[in-house]
Formats: structure tokens, C-alpha cells, sequence
């Protein structure tokens, strides 16, 4: 085979076989089809797309380019949650505790943040001493003790899928279906766990723009999930704002630790119990609302929490300690009303400006900026009140307090969004 003929047949619309997918993947990893040419394939596959076979192809042999983890040795259903990115989504830190608060196994490799999304992995390296390096054996022995480990990806984990990814984000062929899905599915097929929910986030601060997007990428993760024999559901959910009320690392774990306090907001903390309700049910529990949220805010939740963080190396005295920035500045309503919009993306580059992201994979982070929303869509605001604190270690010009309050968008309509738009199993 010759890596053109397959870009060509790709190019003007023909389905490649399955022995051409595999060729053509191994190819890659093994250095054999250079850059140039897989950078041309998946341009090709942005503008004519792949069949249902076609994805599920590619799919497992990505998944074959690199090690399969073996859960078996863990008793239960193994468990796993992905999110295709958002800003201020710290929903992690929170559910996968809940959950394995229940006696359900959460085993959850996470990646780190680029752009305006953020990453898990960021937000648990806030955290003092939290190491999220693990060989595969200290993983699964930490989930067969505990019942839970967060840790990174492996590097001999779906190698073809680092270095596609990296060459889609400089050819801009990041967000096109059936790469994304291929992407996502494979690591977590090679992850091993049993059941697997997926967040599938969608509005201007999320890859998939429109609800249609977001239906179609989230039933083509269910169908590669069930179709490897994986309990897969998909949640489709609302990312116009920036989930809960922190952006930023250090801000994100202190809301997650206010959440499981019972301190927050109770539209975030309902959202992250209508998850675990889901997520427990692939585990083959059926518990109830009340129940989990007992569990949430009662002290269980964050008793597993801080268990996780001991186990890997964290500082529970430093894990409670208030962000270190030097300045934070509040954001005051110029007038009376309800707060209308505010647009995740907008907030996400804005926190992103101040360090609390990456613009490229090598910039270092500054893991104390953020922002916390003091209000959100649908509450009242009189004039002059505190609308939103910014964290930052650098003093703020008036150019990008101006930026900042022009984003927050205050008008006489109440707007109450739903976090979750629809269920795909």
C-alpha cells in the first residue's frame, strides 16, 4: 500500500477497508507515513468524513498502537467519566469520589487543559504533593484499596492518538466527529473500565457548537462503546457558562471542596448528583436522588476525596488552603437586572490571559488566577454589586477590567439554563 493512494481515495469520497485503516495507523506510529501525509488524510477526512465502520475501525487500531490496561483483578464494575472539555469543569474531582463513596470502583486516567478548557490533571497538581504518575500496577492496586485513582494517561497508552492529536491542533482538523470520537473511545477503551459516561458539552465554549453536533458525536461514542462490549451512556450538557462558579485550578478544587461541604450553589451540586446517578446505574446500582446528595454533602464524598489525595502523595493541610494570588479584584454590576450571558469561551481565554491555561502544550501555569462568579444566568443583580472576583499575581490594566465587564452581559430577562439538554444511551 502506498500512504497517496489512500489519501487520494479519501479525498474524493470513498471508504477506506479495514486492512488500509490498520496500515495506514500502524504506518504512522511506526514513523513509516511521515507528518506531511497524515496531516493530508485527516484533511481529507474534515471535508468527507467516515463511515460508522470507517470510525470503529480506527478507533481499535488506535487502540492497538499501545497498551491495554487489565481491570480484571479489580472486584465490581470499574467505572470511567470523560468530558470532551469545558471551561470551569471541575466536575471530576467531585463525581469520582461520589461514586466510589457508593462502593463503586473508579479507575479515570485524565489529560491536562490547552486553550480556553481546562484539565483535571492541572487542577489536582494545585494540590501539593499530588503525583499523577503511576505505573499501571500502583493504579490498580490503589482502586482495589481505596476504591478510586485519578492519574495521567500513559505514555504507551493509544500512542497513535498523542501524536495524531498533536498534529490536528496545528492543522486545524481538531473538531471533525469521527476523529473526535476515535480519539476519545480509544483511550478509554484501553483503559480498561467496564462502564464509561461521557459529558459531551456543547455551545460557544465547548468544540460542538450546536446541539445537532453534539447528538451526532456523543451516538457515535455510545455505538463504539456498546459495540466493544463497554456500558456507555452520553449526557449532553450545557457549556454557553463556564460550569459552577470557579475558572482556575486552585479556584476549581476549593469549589469542589465547597461542594462537598454542602456549601455551593444547589444548581451545580444537583448536576453533579443527576451524574453519579447515571454512573452508578451502569455499575448496576439503582440509588436515589436524595440519597446521593446525602452522600455528597454529608462528608462521604470528601472523606473518599482526601483518601485519594493521601494515597497519592497530596497535602491535605495545603488541599484547604485559600488561592495565594496577590490580587483579587471585584467585578461590580453597572445597573439592575438579571444576568443574561456569560460566555464560557469569552471567560475561558480571559482566565487563560491571566495563567491559569496554556496557549501552547509547553506554557507553565500559574496555578492560583482564576475567576469566581459570584452570580450566574438567571440571578438578580442590583447595581454596584459584586457580579464576579478575579485572582490574578499581576495588577489588572484597565483595558482588561473593561474587556471583562463587557462579557458579562445584564438585562431584564431571567434565563434559568439546564445544565443537562439530553441523554444518549
Amino acid at each position: 500500500m502506498r500512504a497517496v493512494d489512500l489519501i487520494q481515495k479519501k479525498r474524493d469520497g470513498f471508504e477506506l477497508t479495514t486492512e488500509e485503516i490498520n496500515w495506514l495507523i500502524d504506518g504512522y506510529v511506526s514513523g513509516q507515513v511521515p507528518d506531511y501525509q497524515m496531516a493530508a488524510w485527516a484533511m481529507a477526512v474534515y471535508f468527507k468524513g467516515m463511515s460508522t465502520r470507517e470510525t470503529s475501525d480506527l478507533t481499535m487500531a488506535m487502540v492497538a498502537t499501545g497498551d491495554q490496561i487489565d481491570l480484571s483483578a479489580i472486584e465490581g464494575i470499574k467505572t470511567d467519566k470523560h468530558s470532551t472539555g469545558g471551561v470551569g469543569d471541575k466536575v471530576t474531582l467531585i463525581l469520582a469520589p461520589l461514586v466510589a463513596s457508593f462502593g463503586v470502583p473508579v479507575a479515570k486516567m485524565s489529560g491536562r487543559g490547552l486553550g480556553h478548557t481546562g484539565g483535571t490533571l492541572d487542577k489536582l497538581e494545585s494540590i501539593k504533593g499530588y503525583q499523577i504518575e503511576r505505573t499501571q500496577e500502583e493504579f490498580i492496586k490503589q482502586v482495589q484499596d481505596i476504591g478510586i485513582s485519578v492519574i495521567g494517561q500513559s505514555n504507551q497508552l493509544v500512542r497513535a492518538d498523542k501524536l495524531l492529536y498533536a498534529l490536528r491542533d496545528v492543522t486545524a482538523t481538531v473538531d471533525i466527529i469521527p476523529l473526535i470520537a476515535s480519539s476519545v473511545m480509544s483511550k478509554k477503551i484501553a483503559a480498561g473500565a467496564d462502564a464509561i459516561l461521557l459529558d459531551v458539552t456543547v455551545g460557544e465554549g465547548a468544540f460542538m457548537k450546536t446541539i445537532d453536533e453534539a447528538e451526532e458525536l456523543a451516538q457515535t461514542m455510545v455505538d463504539l462503546g456498546k459495540a466493544v462490549g463497554r456500558k456507555t451512556v452520553a449526557v449532553i450538557t450545557d457549556m454557553r457558562q463556564p460550569v459552577g462558579q470557579a475558572i482556575g485550578n486552585r479556584l476549581e478544587v476549593l469549589e469542589a471542596l465547597d461542594i462537598m461541604k454542602g456549601q455551593a450553589r444547589e444548581d451545580v451540586t444537583h448536576f453533579i448528583c443527576e451524574l453519579a446517578q447515571m454512573m452508578l446505574s451502569l455499575a448496576g446500582k439503582n440509588i436515589d436522588l436524595e440519597t446521593i446528595h446525602d452522600h455528597l454533602v454529608n462528608g462521604k464524598a470528601l472523606a473518599k476525596f482526601e483518601e485519594m489525595v493521601v494515597a497519592q502523595g497530596g497535602d491535605l493541610t495545603d488541599l484547604h488552603r485559600q488561592s495565594s494570588a496577590e490580587f483579587i479584584t471585584d467585578i461590580k454590576a453597572d445597573r439592575d437586572g438579571f444576568i443574561e450571558a456569560l460566555p464560557a469561551l469569552e471567560f475561558g481565554l480571559f482566565a487563560m490571559r491571566l495563567g491559569a491555561g496554556r496557549a501552547v502544550k509547553t506554557d507553565s501555569l500559574d496555578y492560583e488566577s482564576g475567576i469566581v462568579f459570584v452570580k450566574k444566568i438567571g440571578d438578580s443583580v442590583s447595581k454596584d454589586e459584586i457580579v464576579a472576583k478575579i485572582y490574578s499575581n499581576q495588577k489588572l490594566t484597565e483595558n482588561l477590567l473593561t474587556e471583562f465587564k463587557k462579557n458579562v452581559k445584564i438585562g431584564m430577562t431571567k434565563n434559568q439554563p439546564k445544565e443537562i439538554v439530553k441523554i444518549i444511551s
